[in-house]
């Protein structure tokens, strides 16, 4: 796998990675103070690599920044919280 950086482009409210010329994504709403998690979708050719999870750690790491609260409102981003309790604190 060759290691590509992370995008946030903030006026598209998402989050990507390009992997051997695919696309993985995490898109999200922002209310407020709430950064609203509305999917995670990463190609079946890159799957199985840690993208996903890698995407909703670079979320929670901005929200962290930002001063924001989580909801994890997609599937995926649900089960990462749930392996990751040292996020619970950004939960709202």
């Amino acid at each position: 796998m060759t290691e590509s950086a992370i995008a946030h482009d903030a006026a598209a409210r998402r989050f990507t990675v390009e992997l051997d010329g695919h696309r993985a994504e995490l898109e999200y709403q922002l209310h407020g103070d709430t950064l609203t998690i509305t999917h995670t979708g990463v190609p079946e050719a890159i799957g199985g690599r840690g993208i996903a999870s890698r995407l909703v750690e670079a979320a929670f790491a901005h929200a962290r920044s930002a001063g924001l609260k989580v909801r994890p409102a997609c599937s995926y981003a649900a089960a990462w919280v749930e392996r990751h309790p040292e996020v619970t604190d950004l939960l709202g």
